[in-house]
């Protein structure tokens, strides 16, 4: 494979710095470097640098590409989403606007069961499918790995299924994949009234499965009073740790403390939505060093305004980052530049801090910040070309995706 080289890029943002995540002024540190270039080697950084710096490392067969003057970024690392599942949930965007809560639409038979139910009907075939679909706009918003959980199939064969196309999927190429496996996303319908039931399923029956295959590398629990609270959270997570999973957790989405408490004497890689979470909380985490994964376009969806508090957490050292929270009911988008202008419109933080959440500090809540998440010699080609003059532009001209050419492993995945 020739070098590929990429020229007359007005900003190249290359994150380049300590090799762990960003933490309070780092965090706005982006080791931008103006007039740049980089070249990259079977499918690796292999040096970034201005312009001239990198012409003169070009080999007489490389392939040029010519950023028109547009900014280079990091392919966005989305560190939470569910991509794959089957229908969707229009009609209930529909019956929150006209008032009903998303509890409401849950307690008719709605929300994640609904979705479980159309997603048990569907075959891998078409699953994958959709997920191809899903995965295009991914890769349009500029986003390169995603962090991809199971959860809406809550029996056996059907979260393996779920997980089988995840890693059918990243093994395409196109899009890079980490799984989780969410069983305990809710108590399917056959389980109501039978929890006890359904908890040992997902600990004696599931949980082994998906370790067996090799499926997921990180288990995810939805704990919340209603769903999955505390102690039942807790004997979940811990089976999947004593088997060798990564723990990930929802917590604090609707209710303070409980969830976040949890993920610190978890020892989890991430607590993800805390929208709910006070100092306790915030203090927890960052004792424990817990990265949040702050999920405000499923605030923005569900009309909450119950955003989660990004300026005190980073104030107290947490390693923020940032997820779509992509899925059928509550975030149905792939966009991060919409992330990061609600990062930076309703959460408080700054542009710069916003792109380290969605890249850099991405990637180390996967353990991936090694490979992806900057531009640095020997990390992975994945990086795009956005249509901006300046790296600000992602935010303040919201609701376009502005990636004019992406680009995984050193190849180009979208025109």
């Amino acid at each position: 494979m020739s070098d590929l080289v990429v020229v007359n890029c007005r900003q190249v943002v290359t994150l380049a710095g300590p090799a762990r995540a960003r933490t309070g002024a780092e965090m706005r540190e982006l080791a931008i470097i103006a007039d740049g270039a980089l070249v990259a080697r079977d499918g690796r950084i292999l040096k970034v640098g201005t312009r001239a710096e990198i012409e003169r490392l070009a080999s007489a067969d490389a392939e040029i590409v010519d950023a028109g003057g547009r900014v280079v970024l990091p392919g966005f690392v989305d560190a939470h989403t569910h991509p794959v599942f089957a229908g969707n949930r229009a009609d209930e965007f529909e019956q929150r606007a006209a008032g009903a809560t998303y509890a409401e639409i849950a307690a008719r038979g709605g929300g994640i069961r609904s979705t479980v139910r159309h997603t048990r009907e569907a075959g891998e075939a078409d699953l994958l499918a959709a997920a191809r679909r899903y995965r295009g706009w991914f890769l349009r918003g500029g986003t390169t790995t995603i962090e991809a959980k199971s959860g809406y199939g809550l029996t056996t064969a059907d979260e393996l299924k779920i997980l089988r196309v995840i890693r059918e999927l990243g093994a395409e190429g196109s899009l890079r994949t980490a799984p989780t496996f969410l069983g305990a996303h809710e108590v399917p319908d056959e389980y109501r009234g039978r929890r006890r039931d359904y908890i040992r399923l997902l600990i004696e029956e599931m949980l082994p499965a998906v370790w067996r295959e090799g499926l997921a590398e990180s288990c995810d629990v939805f704990c919340e009073p209603s769903v999955f609270p505390v102690e039942e959270a807790r004997g979940i997570l811990e089976a999947a740790r004593a088997l060798g999973f990564r723990i990930r957790m929802h917590a604090d989405q609707f209710s303070a403390d409980e969830g976040s408490l949890l993920a610190a004497e978890m020892g989890a890689d991430t607590a993800d939505h805390l929208e709910a979470t006070t100092e306790r909380g915030w203090t927890a985490l960052a004792a424990a060093h817990v990265q949040p994964v702050l999920l405000p376009a499923s605030v923005y969806c569900l009309g909450t305004h119950r955003y989660p508090a990004a300026r005190q957490m980073i104030e107290r050292g947490l390693a923020v980052t940032l997820g779509t929270d992509f899925n059928p009911g509550s975030s149905p988008t792939t966009s991060m530049p919409l992330v990061l202008s609600l990062a930076v419109t309703q959460l408080k933080m700054t542009c710069a801090e916003a792109i380290t959440a969605a890249t850099i500090n991405a990637a180390c809540s996967l353990r991936r910040g090694g490979r992806v998440g900057s531009l640095e010699e020997g990390k992975l080609a994945d990086f795009a070309i956005h249509d901006c003059d300046d790296y600000r532009e992602l935010p303040y001209f919201f609701g376009r995706d502005t990636a004019r050419a992406v680009y995984i492993g050193g190849v180009r995945q979208i025109w």
